[in-house]
């Protein structure tokens, strides 16, 4: 099959020379990715299993998502002050022992507590595993080893989206153990082949200002790039959360929900590569106009779909190339905006915006689709895929400023962030 060999060809071109510690912490990734059942199926696990609403599925995938906005902030200070591998071993245990508790959890209020313990201890992980690729891959390649990594992540989603719809048929149960399980195996994996990668704290010049999270803050365009972020984000967040409500009261099984969503895994997967070689030296305006358009109105499909499998299938194909589009553009357009020195914080402040979204977009999503319908959900995520498409043409319109750092301008780097 002439596909399988062209993709084969360019995972190697992208994925030569990077240190062998890059590619254990790479696979562990994979394997807990590949268990990754429970946040994708939660939201059908809570309205068609237990019996609970939409907008309960809702509130407690916000939750789930507040404790990631938690964890985003808080993980980051213990992955420089303990160091990156206890905390990543903390935040995959806790995780572990979180995910299999909330399986055997009962009562609205404490499923609502242990999934925002599930959300605070999973994404933890995150800012360690960033700060080891970091530290491992060399500044030249950190761009190339990140989109490995998160194909990893997609190659784990495809396949666990697939397998956890049929796992289910025979009791969710299965699902969160076998989680909690892979989390653990992902734990064992970091334990015996990734050492501490923290490097040795360098002397900082006294007379170089630093850059607190308030400048940070005040940096008007960067500001405007994560508001238009998580304008997308709120749309991305109606995938794992809203979107298997819907299916599941238009008559689609666990099953079927699974193989649907799948296919966003499968096409990142496929795609991810070759196209973002295609769109090196694209005009990064038109690129991120297209893909705000192809994520809202690729959401916006989703509400003629009706109980048609294959139209669910068709919104998920056009919102997954959005995605594809959109992604690598925008950390280029991130890193534009960084100073080197603030870097970590810039980018803690533009993962926020995908933490808010993972607790906003669940409870705004679910009390939409319960009190004024699929139509108005879905309709309104075409209206805000058009409004970023718009406010990326009126950024894109405005050079811009370097960051000011203590009354000086500093140079953003050109390099994508790391």
């Amino acid at each position: 099959m002439p596909l399988l060999p062209r993709l084969a060809a360019e995972a190697r071109r992208a994925g030569g020379g990077l240190p062998r510690r890059f590619w254990w912490l790479w696979t562990s990734t994979l394997v807990n990715r590949l268990g990754g059942f429970v946040v994708t199926f939660l939201s059908m696990y809570l309205t068609h299993e237990r019996g609970y609403s939409a907008s309960y599925a809702g509130l407690v995938a916000s939750l789930f998502g507040l404790g990631s906005a938690v964890a985003a902030i808080g993980a980051g200070v213990l992955t420089d002050r303990l160091g990156r591998r206890p905390t990543l071993l903390a935040a995959q245990l806790a995780t572990a022992l979180s995910t299999a508790v909330l399986g055997f959890t009962d009562g609205p209020v404490a499923i609502a507590a242990v999934a925002f313990l599930v959300g605070l201890a999973s994404n933890a992980s995150r800012p360690a595993v960033s700060a080891m690729i970091a530290d491992l891959v060399p500044a030249a390649d950190r761009v190339r080893a990140y989109a490995l990594n998160y194909w990893a992540i997609n190659i784990g989603f495809g396949a666990s989206a697939a397998v956890a719809g049929l796992i289910a048929v025979h009791g969710y149960l299965t699902l969160f153990l076998l989680d909690a399980l892979t989390t653990l195996l992902c734990a064992v994996v970091v334990f015996v082949k990734v050492p501490e990668t923290r490097p040795e704290a360098a002397p900082v010049a006294a007379e170089e200002p630093g850059v607190g999270l308030g400048a940070v803050f005040r940096d008007g365009p960067f500001m405007a790039v994560v508001g238009v972020n998580l304008l997308l984000a709120l749309v991305v967040q109606q995938g794992s959360t809203t979107l298997p409500v819907d299916m599941g009261q238009h008559g689609l099984s666990a099953a079927g929900f699974g193989l649907v969503i799948s296919l966003n895994g499968a096409l990142i997967v496929l795609l991810q590569l070759p196209l973002t070689r295609l769109m090196e030296n694209r005009d990064r305006t038109a690129l991120l106009v297209a893909g705000a358009l192809l994520t809202g109105w690729g959401f916006g499909l989703t509400a003629p779909a009706g109980s048609s499998a294959a139209l669910y299938a068709l919104a998920v194909a056009v919102w997954t190339v959005g995605e594809i589009v959109t992604s690598p553009t925008m950390m280029a357009l991130v890193a534009e905006h960084s100073p080197a020195r603030a870097r970590g914080r810039y980018q803690g402040v533009y993962s926020l915006s995908w933490s808010l979204a993972s607790f906003i977009g669940p409870l705004g999503g679910g009390l939409l689709l319960q009190y004024a319908g699929g139509w108005a959900l879905w309709g309104g995520c075409a209206a805000a895929g058009t409004l970023a498409a718009v406010a990326f043409v009126a950024i894109g319109r405005r050079r811009p400023r370097p960051p000011v750092v203590g009354g000086t301008a500093v140079a953003a780097p050109v390099e994508a962030a790391a």
